[in-house]
């Protein structure tokens, strides 16, 4: 049997080809934590959580390749959010094993680029959770195209007003699929 402090210096060792894309289904590339540089993401030298042990001591790079998924890890977790929203993490993990990860990895890229945009030129200062969990539940070419409208729209604009546009525009579309733009917090 394994000392306390071998498994652990084994967990800390725990590394993934995939920064955003975590092994659990969660988006880690649109994370406000990595945003912010406060996680490297899954699998990327920080403390890793139930779903990565198991990953682990099974040697499998994604939940979905483990012929037991969902299992008992997967029973409550799309009810509350942590820093990033959990609300399509097995619709996710679905579209990466139809896809493939190369595909859906290629998606997860352009999100983080559009994110990058948004909070490069419409953030002033209190939008990064709305459009972490915007560019998260709508499509590439919805977050894509509310983009383009308000730049052609905001041109000028002192930034918060740009921002205050772009909110709007991106609660719009998200309340046109019945998408609440905000993170659910686990009840006490």
């Amino acid at each position: 049997m394994k000392s306390t402090r071998e498994g652990t210096e084994r967990l800390e060792e725990f590394k993934r080809e995939n920064p955003l894309f975590s092994l659990c289904g969660l988006n880690c590339g649109l994370c406000t934590m990595r945003v912010s540089s406060h996680c490297p993401g899954c699998g990327q030298g920080n403390r890793p959580c139930r779903a990565a042990r198991c990953a682990m001591e099974r040697g499998i790079e994604s939940c979905f390749e483990c012929p037991e998924y969902p299992c008992e890890i997967y029973d409550r977790a799309d009810e509350y959010d942590s820093f990033i929203t959990h609300l399509n993490q097995r619709a996710d993990m679905q579209k990466a094993a139809e896809i493939g990860i190369a595909a859906y990895t290629a998606e997860q890229v352009e999100k983080v680029e559009l994110l990058e945009r948004l909070l490069a030129e419409y953030n002033s200062g209190r939008e990064k959770t709305l459009f972490s969990i915007a560019v998260n539940l709508l499509s590439v070419d919805e977050v894509r195209s509310a983009i383009q409208e308000a730049d052609r729209e905001t041109a000028g604009l002192p930034l918060k007003e740009k921002a205050k546009h772009m909110t709007k525009r991106l609660r719009k579309t998200a309340d046109q699929h019945g998408i609440e733009l905000k993170l659910r917090k686990k009840s006490k």
